[in-house]
């Protein structure tokens, strides 16, 4: 429910654009100060929980994604939009990080498995934000987005008994100590860790920069090629964030399987000859490559995120907060990047460009292998 509402803002790009006659360029900034917010203080906010974890903190997050969502029905101009997207990041940023310590305690041991249903989660809801605007945004006006703080209420209401169930958790926990921090040993010396994450933090790099080409300007792209309407636009974008949902629920389980290394080698650099070939396809085999090019790279994050917290196990929160972060700030730079270049270049430009990106999946060769206990 968190992520569908989130996924309001970029699905609402083109309403805004023609609401307040905006550049591309201008669409950039917005999910650079949505991406920023939900970014800068991920890390932060992890690092405060692995000291003090906070059940009450999902709610709370919850009600700045309602506020800006609220505000962003009714901003009447480019300043009150970037206020009410940045309510939206903060709301994002509050709620990841305890989220995923939540998870790892309710795992069962199955940490991939239950990181993958974690992350569907929100892929699945991510999903239908686009699918909501189409079918009630669209149609009647951009104040219809204020609707859906009904479903934000509602998400309140579902978190208030699992932030009971983990409180409850974590007092059991505390009979043992501190519970934010886990007895496993690093598998790894410090040196190979801090090579390892930066690996990764580069794996994230190539991947969120592609998928920011496509959550952002898939739209514009294809109303622009295929001719499509913005309704259609909006439903062929819900195909793709749909195909990131099924990544995602993939990725976790097989990496619990076979290993999180050979799941990241797979997921990024397989996905490159579909990306090379998007620029060149007709509309139909343009939503079939995307929606290859979607499942494939989602399912790289459940295994590089379990594979940081195994680098780190001490740290959850921490790393969660850096990798959730990391990728929401690289998607966010990017987008205001990728607006510029459209605007100067055309937005076939940018699709010429970021599909080469997936190629950095090469550098996974550096990653060490992480034994199972």
């Amino acid at each position: 429910m968190n992520d569908a509402l989130q996924s309001v803002i970029s699905a609402a790009y083109p309403i805004l654009k023609n609401d307040l006659v905006l550049s591309f360029g201008q669409i950039g900034l917005i999910t650079l100060v949505y991406q920023s917010s939900a970014s800068v203080f991920q890390p932060l906010v992890g690092l405060y929980f692995d000291k003090r974890p906070s059940p009450w903190s999902l709610p709370i997050g919850m009600m700045f994604t309602l506020t800006g969502l609220v505000l962003l029905a009714f901003s009447t101009t480019l300043y009150w939009v970037l206020i009410s997207v940045f309510l939206v990041g903060m709301g994002s940023s509050t709620l990841h990080p305890e989220a995923s310590r939540l998870t790892s305690l309710a795992s069962g041991g199955k940490r991939g498995l239950a990181q993958s249903l974690f992350q569907v989660g929100g892929n699945i809801g991510g999903s239908l934000g686009p699918l909501l605007v189409a079918l009630w945004v669209a149609p009647y006006g951009r104040q219809h987005i204020a609707d859906f703080a009904v479903l934000a209420a509602i998400a309140i209401c579902v978190m208030i008994p699992v932030s009971r169930w983990y409180k409850r958790r974590l007092q059991l926990l505390r009979v043992n100590g501190n519970p934010a921090v886990n007895s496993r040993p690093r598998p790894l010396s410090m040196q190979k860790t801090v090579f390892s994450i930066a690996i990764l933090l580069c794996l994230i790099f190539s991947k969120y920069i592609y998928m920011s080409s496509l959550t952002s300007f898939y739209t514009f792209y294809l109303i622009e090629k295929f001719d499509v309407t913005v309704q259609n636009s909006q439903l062929l974008l819900f195909i793709f964030c749909f195909s990131t949902a099924l990544g995602t629920l993939i990725g976790g389980p097989i990496g619990d399987k076979i290993g999180r290394k050979y799941v990241i080698w797979g997921s990024i650099l397989g996905a490159a000859p579909f990306a090379l070939l998007i620029p060149h396809a007709n509309l139909l085999w343009t939503v079939i490559l995307t929606f290859c090019v979607g499942t494939i790279l989602a399912s790289a994050f459940p295994a590089i995120l379990l594979y940081a917290q195994e680098l780190l196990p001490y740290k959850i929160g921490l790393v969660s907060g850096l990798f959730f972060g990391f990728a929401f700030g690289v998607a966010g730079i990017a987008s205001a990047v990728l607006g510029k270049m459209a605007d100067a270049h055309g937005i076939e430009a940018i699709y010429n460009v970021c599909a080469y990106m997936p190629l950095l999946g090469l550098i996974t060769v550096f990653l060490p292998n992480l034994k199972k206990k």
